[in-house]
């Protein structure tokens, strides 16, 4: 049997066990699977038939991107496919010692190699600087690109962002006149949220020009000035001389790679007063066996979508933070919240391609096939656990323990701001 029959049979053998009803055209003409698919696959390049037979779906997604391959369907109906055709865990690592060294070999190399300042400023720029308009279609009006909090599931995308943004602030107990930071600040929602609902003294930092400036103006048309400012700077660039009540980082974490984590915590630490509370709100891995999924989609998203970017698990962020010489009080995870946001914002995407084009200009066809993979597909790896998120508060403690008769209302050994308890931090926005 010639190397395309066999090619051939093991896609038959994978289109037979899908949920859906899925096609494959291929350059000959013959087409493969069901008569009447809900999806179907068109294959340009064989190579697309190859990573198809093999569960490859990081591979068939960049396949997809460089018109190796045509998908016909929705793209729900494509991540139900995809889930079921690889059909394995892809944060395990894998199972005989060979493949797990060169596995592990090859994230030691790229750890060492990814994380610079030039380089970081770099990867920064290329994510968030593809395009406001672009981002404007499909994230909320606020423009906050991170996880939203459904305290209701019927909320609305821009409500649920109100909502997190109030639980953070909540959390960091934010009082007026605070001096708070937050670390890549994005597009200003939260700098923004905590300086008009909180009255605290706000700076935002970021690597992307184009937030940047998007910020400055904001700030200038809501009359910030001098209360709210952000600046174009790498995070090891942060003043230490004038300490900050709070801080918050903010989908950071992703951007630091593993090796520097300790030294973000520790700068974390010398930028926070004595007593202060730090909100660490970062995706983490699914797993404790690999730095990328497996099945390519790592590779997939490091090449089109986040280079640099790099997930640990909840685990190895705890460790770091401790590193770091903060004490962490409490952790949440919102996994289902990314996986319903992820989905909110896919479909919106979805619902604007023509807009989008024209927002992207050149090259845009290529950077929406990238993302219509990258957020669909983040929202599955959400639902199955391959990914998740969590919120970390931590304090920096500040070593006072007070005498006994001083401390009758509260806990005497806080040294935080913190009050070890949940009374008022979960009273989360349920409109």
């Amino acid at each position: 049997m010639s190397l395309s029959n066999r090619l051939i049979r093991r896609a038959e053998q994978r289109l037979a066990g899908l949920p859906l009803p899925c096609s494959v055209l291929l350059p000959s003409g013959q087409r493969l699977g069901a008569a009447q698919p809900r999806l179907a696959f068109i294959v340009r390049d064989m190579r697309a038939l190859m990573h198809l037979a093999q569960g490859a779906i990081g591979r068939l997604a960049e396949d997809y991107v460089e018109w190796r391959l045509e998908i016909e369907g929705n793209m729900r109906d494509l991540m139900v496919t995809a889930s079921a055709l690889f059909g394995n865990d892809p944060t395990l690592e894998a199972g005989s010692w060979w493949p797990r060294f060169v596995q592990r070999t090859q994230r030691n190399i790229w750890e060492r190699t990814h994380h610079s300042r030039l380089k970081d400023g770099a990867q920064i720029q290329q994510h968030y600087d593809v395009s406001d308009d672009f981002y404007a279609l499909w994230l909320d009006p606020r423009r906050v690109y991170s996880c939203a909090y459904f305290a209701n599931p019927t909320m609305t995308l821009a409500a649920a962002q109100e909502a997190k943004l109030n639980q953070i602030c909540k959390k960091l107990r934010l009082h007026y006149g605070e001096r708070f930071l937050d670390i890549g600040a994005g597009w200003g929602a939260l700098l923004l949220w905590a300086a008009e609902h909180y009255g605290v003294d706000a700076t935002g930092i970021t690597l992307s020009s184009n937030q940047y400036e998007y910020v400055n103006r904001l700030i200038e048309q809501k009359g910030l000035q001098g209360r709210v400012r952000i600046l174009l700077q790498d995070y090891r660039d942060i003043d230490e001389s004038r300490p900050f009540e709070k801080v918050a980082s903010v989908g950071m974490c992703e951007h630091v790679g593993r090796p520097n984590l300790s030294r973000y915590f520790r700068k974390i630490h010398r930028v926070l007063k004595p007593g202060g509370l730090v909100m660490n709100h970062c995706i983490t891995a699914g797993g404790t066996g690999r730095s990328q999924l497996d099945g390519g989609m790592g590779d997939f998203i490091e090449k089109y979508i986040f280079p640099g970017g790099q997930l640990v698990h909840v685990g190895v962020v705890l460790d770091a933070t401790t590193s770091g010489n903060l004490e962490p009080l409490d952790a949440e995870c919102l996994r289902p919240h990314y996986a319903e946001t992820l989905w909110r914002w896919a479909d919106a995407l979805e619902s604007h391609l023509a807009e989008a084009r024209r927002a992207l200009g050149a090259n845009a066809e290529r950077i929406i096939r990238a993302y219509r993979l990258y957020l669909a597909g983040s929202a599955m790896g959400f639902e199955h656990g391959w990914t998740s998120l969590f919120q970390v508060l931590a304090s920096r403690p500040d070593g006072v323990v007070e005498p006994r008769e001083q401390a009758s209302s509260r806990l005497r050994a806080t040294q935080s701001g913190y009050p070890f308890n949940r009374a008022d931090m979960c009273e989360h926005n349920r409109s």
